[in-house]
């Protein structure tokens, strides 16, 4: 029989002289080196998985898998069942070609004689691969040509790795790993006996039936004498092959690997902390859960690094969609009472211990009257602006914006990274202090960093690989950063709206601050610790309000959870005070808040602060400050365009504008605004200057010919 196939092969060889030669055998190497994964490893910041995108619809290949990764029973019972002279010839075992021969010759049952080192000549080899009718005499003579030399160059061991990397199992799923991790759900070197026979058994008819795999596979471990029976392997490949061919199964980031990830067999060094996104996560979901019953279903979660601007975990949802919740621009709410206050104290409107009136307000605005309300509907009267941040209260908030300037504030939110407030100051209006802009998750966040680094902005980081940002910038003042903060802190302040025993309430330094957007749209919890800041919003992605849900019950409980995590075993420790601020003991005359040490700006200490009536107030102008500029939008009716002058103290003075008198500052005045420098006064009966103002109108000065 074998000299019949010598004579056949020199024919077929003869007759295929003349046609295309086998290609060159490439090294071990080459081939390693050619072989690309379908998959994009996702890494953290310690070099460990934490997400893989799929890039190759075609096939299913995961990382090559080193023959010594690999469970020893699965090459045993490749090689019982394809090769079993495999370490005995030169690539090609002749005598089992030759029955080979014989049989297709005379039986109706063709069968084949490839060795291993053969089929991984094919598979190296696109031109040796058989058509639908199988391969010619002319590709049989240069696979075998082609193993001979595979023989000749490789070892026994870098055939079987390589063959076990390279070949198909079932369906799109090439090579050990994907074969291994997709079937039974665990890395090659945790296969057993019974896995390995079912491997190997697919190998003959990758698409094969659960029934003749089944067969087959019984079969193999008879021969194996394996104790596992046919009944236990049968059960084992009903489960394998009915498994659902999904991703690998790790911890998903998959906004953060649609970002970073590009090309099939790329791994990326992430800033993520893996075991922090995992844990960031599953609370995320577990709060998630709890709020079903309020038509809470999405939600988000950013930590940042406050000294690099690494993000240390970005949960994009809760892994129920593809929607990135840290990117998408939400409205913020209360969060931006902060950089208000901030702008405020810097500028020495106000201090944290001054008084301000929460009772009912009403703004003219070119829409008609702004009249904002507290979150519980209820006014307090006249409370500290440490108790007016901390609690949150809505019209002394819009009152410190009407001192600030709709402007100015504007363009300090810009100042901090908010770069999603793309229209003008005056398309917000003063609701702007209530949050009635959209921002993300992620530059709400890198803002509260700015307060947390005391003024200096820098940009966040994704990528270990990404080249360093611009260097950081200082965009607050360092002694108005740190009296936020120490106001975001001070758990007593807040307690008028929150109580003392909440989600805010941390064991250790903490500065935090909630929000929640108009009809309750959108949740947020957004705080710093000494070296975190932490993000978190609730909501739904499709834009339905929730039921009854607060920041303190919505997107609290998760914040709480993280920063108790990152601090686990270091707890945070409060900020030194920074140059220029000063400690000052103060009382309140009358009692309206509690006798305490209060932060001031060097140079605005007052020991008693008493409240006094408008009459009792020194004349004033509150808008628009000294300095100021006022752009006017375009987008705006010219005819309906207004500025409204307001001043404290005002009653008995009249408003002057660039000499011509307009009317009397007891109460606001709308002005037709015209571009150019102008100078505002308040006069006395006698038309004496009390106060001044010089401010600019930037815009067409066509546009608004009158200026009254």
């Amino acid at each position: 029989m074998r000299s019949i196939l010598f004579v056949m092969l020199a024919l077929a060889g003869a007759a295929h002289a003349a046609g295309p030669q086998a290609q060159e055998v490439p090294t071990p190497e080459q081939v390693r080196a050619g072989y690309r994964s379908s998959e994009a490893a996702l890494l953290d910041r310690h070099g460990e998985p934490v997400q893989s995108l799929r890039i190759d619809m075609a096939v299913r290949r995961l990382p090559w898998v080193e023959l010594k990764d690999i469970s020893p029973a699965l090459p045993g019972a490749i090689l019982q069942a394809e090769d079993q002279r495999f370490y005995q010839h030169d690539g090609v075992d002749w005598s089992a070609a030759a029955k080979a021969a014989w049989d297709n010759l005379f039986r109706d049952r063709p069968r084949g004689a490839s060795t291993i080192t053969m089929q991984l000549a094919a598979l190296l080899h696109p031109d040796l691969r058989p058509s639908a009718k199988g391969r010619s005499w002319g590709q049989k003579w240069d696979q075998i040509k082609a193993a001979r030399q595979l023989d000749a160059t490789w070892s026994k061991q870098q055939i079987i790795e390589a063959y076990l990397n390279l070949v198909s199992y079932r369906g799109e799923l090439q090579g050990v790993g994907a074969a291994s991790r997709i079937l039974f759900g665990k890395a090659p070197s945790g296969l057993n006996q019974s896995e390995s026979v079912i491997l190997a058994s697919l190998l003959r008819g990758p698409s094969a039936s659960p029934k003749i795999v089944s067969q087959r596979a019984c079969a193999l471990g008879r021969e194996l004498k394996m104790p596992a029976t046919c009944s236990d392997i049968e059960l084992r490949i009903l489960v394998a092959l009915g498994r659902p061919q999904l991703a690998v199964d790790l911890p998903p980031a998959p906004q953060v690997a649609q970002q970073l990830l590009t090309g099939g067999g790329q791994s990326v060094r992430s800033t993520l902390d893996g075991e922090l996104q995992r844990y960031a996560q599953t609370v995320l979901r577990q709060q998630l859960m709890s709020l079903q019953g309020r038509n809470v279903h999405d939600g988000a979660v950013v930590v940042l690094d406050n000294a690099s601007g690494d993000i240390l975990a970005y949960v994009g949802n809760a892994g129920d969609g593809e929607v990135d919740g840290v990117a998408a621009l939400r409205q913020a709410g209360s969060t931006l009472k902060p950089f208000l206050y901030e702008l405020a104290i810097e500028r020495k409107l106000i201090t944290a211990a001054s008084l301000m009136d929460d009772t009912a307000i009403d703004i003219s605005t070119p829409s008609g009257l702004y009249v904002p309300q507290n979150y519980d509907k209820d006014f307090k009267g006249y409370v500290s602006v440490r108790t007016s941040l901390a609690s949150s209260l809505n019209v002394p908030a819009v009152r410190t914006l009407v001192m600030t300037g709709l402007e100015r504030f504007h363009e300090r939110l810009r100042d901090v990274g908010l770069s999603s407030l793309t229209q003008s100051a005056d398309y917000y209006g003063y609701s702007l202090a209530l949050g009635s802009a959209e921002v993300s998750l992620l530059e709400l966040s890198n803002a509260y960093r700015v307060l947390a680094n005391g003024g200096m902005a820098g940009p966040a980081r994704l990528s270990l690989a990404a080249a360093p940002g611009e260097a950081p910038r200082r965009v607050l003042d360092q002694r108005a950063s740190f009296i936020v903060g120490d106001i975001l802190a001070d758990r007593g302040a807040r307690s008028l709206t929150f109580g003392l025993k909440n989600e805010l309430a941390t064991t250790f330094w903490s500065a935090v601050k909630t929000g929640t957007s108009k009809d309750m749209r959108d949740n947020w919890c957004v705080g710093y610790t000494d070296r975190y800041t932490v993000g978190v919003w609730v909501g739904n992605f499709d834009g339905q309000p929730m039921w009854d849900v607060s920041g303190v019950t919505g997107a609290a409980p998760v914040w709480r959870d993280v920063v108790d995590y990152l601090h686990r075993g270091r707890p945070s420790g409060a900020p030194k005070a920074p140059p220029g601020v000063a400690r000052q003991q103060i009382v309140y005359q009358p009692a309206l808040e509690t006798a305490r040490g209060e932060w001031f700006l060097a140079g605005t200490e007052s020991p008693v602060i008493a409240l006094v009536g408008d009459a009792g107030r020194a004349p004033k102008i509150l808008y628009p400050g000294d300095t100021g500029i006022i752009a006017l939008d375009p987008d705006i009716p010219k005819s309906i365009e207004r500025v409204f002058f307001h001043a404290q103290g005002g009653r008995g003075l009249r408003w002057r504008l660039d000499g011509t008198a307009l009317g009397g500052a007891d109460r606001d005045y709308a002005w037709h605004p015209v571009a150019g420098q102008h100078e505002l006064a308040l006069v006395d009966g006698e038309d004496k200057v009390v106060a001044s103002s010089r401010f600019q109108v930037r815009g067409n000065a066509e546009s608004n010919p009158s200026p009254f």
